[in-house]
């Protein structure tokens, strides 16, 4: 039973101690066996937020499907097929040698026609699909500018959120050291 009382009265002594290191409140400091950090929280008054932009520039693999490709295709057969439409009308149109030299011209003519009918028709065909890099541009919010008020003074800092109108800022001071002197008594 003694056991039992020694301990729920450690405990209750030692607790308070324990609560404060694992807060941080307390810091040890070499010179003076402990230091308090001396730390407030408080919200300041958000005046501005501007965004900050970044351009990123990527390829992306993209599927193309059913598109219709058009190849210029051999314009042999047009010819072939041109010049003979072609010297079969010039040989209707003449007698004798002037025959032969309408059907030589109907030919060279038809030719010619079937040849560039052939050319720029092509063969069209819708192909399957197939991959093909696209490249895309995006901006994207790398951070924000924000300046607020606290305690009457405008600061600027720049967050990876954007706080809304009011944002939480933690309040440290510190004595100023301006002498070389140090913190103590004298």
């Amino acid at each position: 039973m003694q056991r039992l009382v020694f301990s729920l009265l450690a405990s209750a002594l030692l607790m308070p101690g324990l609560a404060l290191a694992q807060s941080g409140y307390y810091e040890q400091d070499d010179r003076y066996g402990y230091d308090r950090e001396n730390v407030t929280y408080g919200y300041a008054d958000v005046l501005r937020v501007d965004p900050i932009y970044e351009l990123v520039r990527t390829r992306v693999p993209e599927e193309r499907c059913g598109e219709e490709v058009r190849d210029g295709g051999d314009p042999t057969g047009g010819t072939v097929v041109g010049a003979i439409v072609g010297g079969a009308l010039g040989n209707q149109v003449g007698k004798g040698d002037g025959r032969k030299a309408a059907t030589v011209a109907g030919a060279v003519i038809g030719g010619a026609i079937g040849r560039s009918i052939d050319k720029n028709n092509g063969s069209a065909s819708s192909g399957g699909c197939r991959m093909v890099e696209v490249e895309r541009e995006e901006r994207r919010i790398t951070g924000y500018d924000v300046e607020y008020q606290f305690n009457g003074q405008k600061y600027v800092s720049r967050l990876s959120y954007d706080p809304g109108n009011r944002l939480r800022v933690r309040v440290s001071v510190m004595p100023d050291d301006q002498d070389g002197q140090g913190v103590g008594y004298r």
